[in-house]
């Protein structure tokens, strides 16, 4: 893991903060630093740090820094060492920048990955503003010896690491997704012989399964994963998701089964398509792919009465899209589609949609 801690040179008590951080952690992550007088917008290109750490508010070129950070892939953590309490806003000094200053703060701060407070008061302050719930409290061994710098460095450390173990997806190599998806038919239809892209999972040491199963966990597909991964034979590092915390989006939920949201099966499969489709159109979920993907290879389906059924509900161009969709996320075979697949706008939102659930 790799850190960039970026502060004013001005203000000591930060510098001093920053320095413990950097020493007490060495031997755990790559530590490098620069204040707000340095190209850091260089150092983020060259380095290429897996987090951005920026320490205080009202710095204009540190605010840049988060934006820079973010295009390239950078998740930015913000401590904002108490200058944003309501009784640093309200001095003069900041009120006059206040007015300029504030919308480019808020947006870095809105889409930080986490927020760490030095202390209970600051943690309180900063939720009344309501511009990020993802908060953490560690106190400052520069300024109070109820923590000491191991302690301080350690739980920074623990917000980096969870950092790294949110929208895991974002992090997947091209190998690792592709590997995913013959897995995801696999745990389908239980049975290796209709998977056609096993070349891509014959190196099982290069598939990044810590990420795969975080995500898989996080989209709660990891039932699916398991048994496509028992199905295909590949020997996988045991890894325990459910006790790896991370960071969501402040509108994600744990997506449910469907049918514990349209209702089960009633015996007429069109009608319970049409009703999983309908679900799927107000929010695509990989879940849910999965779950509609499943249901398409039973016997039971009539395609014809099923198109026929799209067309008298105006889903038709819908399902086109979500076709196209099902094929690249989940494998569906053509010889099961109602419909054939169509790649165009609708078919990129659905996409988007399914990226961007778990993006902070």
């Amino acid at each position: 893991m790799k850190v960039l801690h970026i502060y004013p040179k001005s203000n000591d008590l930060i510098r001093q903060h920053v320095m413990l951080l950097a020493e007490g952690m060495q031997q755990s992550a790559d530590i490098l630093t620069a204040d707000s007088g340095a190209n850091i917008r260089q150092q983020i290109i060259e380095n290429e740090p897996d987090i951005l750490h920026c320490h205080g508010c009202w710095n204009q070129k540190m605010a840049r820094a988060t934006r820079t950070a973010r295009h390239n892939g950078v998740r930015v953590v913000i401590t904002p060492h108490g200058q944003l309490e309501p009784w640093i806003v309200s001095q003069k000094s900041v009120q006059d920048k206040v007015v300029n200053a504030l919308l480019w703060q808020k947006d870095a701060i809105v889409n930080a990955y986490a927020i760490i407070t030095l202390g209970k008061l600051e943690r309180s302050n900063f939720q009344k503003l309501g511009w990020n719930q993802r908060v953490e409290e560690i106190h400052n061994a520069v300024t109070t010896n109820t923590i000491t710098q191991e302690s301080m460095c350690s739980e920074t450390f623990s917000v980096y690491q969870k950092v790294m173990d949110s929208n895991t997806l974002e992090q997947l190599d091209d190998l690792s997704l592709k590997a995913l998806t013959t897995i995801i038919k696999a745990g389908i239809l239980g049975d290796r012989r209709w998977c056609q892209s096993l070349d891509s999972i014959n190196y099982p040491k290069d598939i990044d399964w810590r990420r795969l199963l975080i995500y898989a966990e996080h989209e709660n597909i990891r039932n699916y994963v398991d048994y496509g991964i028992s199905v295909l034979g590949l020997p996988i590092p045991t890894i325990d998701t459910e006790k790896i915390v991370a960071y969501f989006p402040d509108n994600y939920t744990r997506p449910l089964p469907i049918k514990d949201i349209i209702g089960d099966y009633q015996g007429d499969e069109t009608d319970y398509l049409l009703r999983m489709i309908r679900q799927i159109n107000k929010q695509p979920l990989l879940l849910h792919l999965i779950e509609f993907t499943r249901e398409l290879y039973r016997d039971t389906v009539n395609d014809d009465l099923l198109a026929t059924a799209l067309e008298e509900k105006n889903l038709t161009k819908y399902a086109e899209s979500l076709m196209q969709v099902l094929q690249e996320q989940t494998q569906l075979d053509e010889g099961y589609m109602p419909l054939y697949p169509k790649d165009n706008r609708q078919t990129t939102n659905i996409r988007k949609q399914i990226t961007n659930h778990l993006k902070i």
